[in-house]
């Protein structure tokens, strides 16, 4: 059986949607949900995320909102947003990462436009997953949390969500097609013209 791992921030509503989207994927490959910390992954690369340029900010609200509504996904954005994912990763680390939480989580974060911080609501939410705060503190839970983060991205993960198989990385929610393409035929990325793209001198660069 094939592996790849997706890795996956709660913050974001793309992420959510390819959640949904994994369905697209050929059924013999077995998928690692892997949580990491974006805001992590923006601090590595210098990156400001979508939600920090307010016309981005704007404009990937209301395409989210369009393409789950054209998906036939349930979703809504929560009460506010960004928010601080750090409690929700651990709890699905500390659930074990299985689908089952995860998707759980997600649909309390993605589908009732309620506050995503309220303690209230996410202390019940990990006592429904049969776990306690002090699980979610443990070092463990969080050493896995930063290894995870810090391994992505050395492995050149810059955003969320992202898909790897067989060594390659795979952007964004709208990558499910290029995914199937390279599962088909390795040889869409292992070509000349791939290689000589990925070579490509800088040929300006932006003050900053």
């Amino acid at each position: 059986m094939r592996t790849a791992i997706w890795y996956f921030d709660f913050v974001s509503p793309l992420a959510y949607i390819f959640l949904h989207r994994l369905k697209e994927l050929p059924a013999d490959l077995s998928i690692e949900y892997r949580p990491v910390l974006f805001a992590g992954l923006l601090n590595h690369f210098g990156q400001k995320g979508p939600a920090e340029i307010a016309a981005k900010r704007r404009w990937t609200y209301r395409w989210c909102t369009w393409w789950a509504k054209s998906l036939d996904i349930p979703f809504r954005f929560p009460a506010s947003h960004p928010f601080n994912p750090l409690h929700h990763l651990r709890l699905a680390i500390a659930a074990g990462a299985t689908p089952k939480a995860v998707g759980r989580i997600f649909d309390a974060v993605w589908t009732t436009g309620a506050e995503a911080s309220d303690p209230v609501a996410f202390k019940a939410l990990v006592m429904e997953l049969g776990l306690d705060d002090a699980r979610l503190n443990a070092p463990d839970v969080k050493d896995a949390l930063r290894r995870n983060t810090q391994e992505a991205a050395a492995r050149g993960v810059f955003g969320v969500p992202t898909y790897e198989v067989d060594g390659e990385l795979f952007w964004g929610a709208d990558s499910i097609g290029f995914v199937n393409a390279f599962l088909a035929d390795p040889a869409v990325l292992r070509n000349d013209e791939i290689r000589r793209a990925d070579a490509l001198p800088v040929g300006a660069a932006r003050k900053t």
